[in-house]
């Protein structure tokens, strides 16, 4: 599933993430992300990019982004553990 959100969204980052993951995540979510739904939560996404993932709560209110967290997909888990 691709979505695709206004240049002006608000995104809230609850945990103090660096500046550039929430500024990464804007541009994603601007130009059309790939998201998966999650199955147990209605209006949560995990959004994939390149080397992160992004969990995501979009409010059905208000539509204000939560970014709950982030983590490095598997692939480049895996690249980091070969390279240790």
């Amino acid at each position: 599933m691709v979505m695709s959100l206004k240049r002006d969204m608000q995104i809230e980052d609850l945990r103090d993430h660096p500046e550039e993951l929430v500024m990464s995540l804007r541009k994603l979510l601007a130009r059309g992300a790939n998201v998966t739904p999650d199955p147990k939560r209605l209006g949560y996404y995990e959004v994939q990019s390149g080397a992160r993932v992004y969990y995501i709560n979009i409010s059905p209110n208000t539509g204000r982004i939560l970014l709950l967290a982030t983590w490095p997909t598997q692939d480049e888990t895996e690249r980091a553990e070969d390279a240790a």
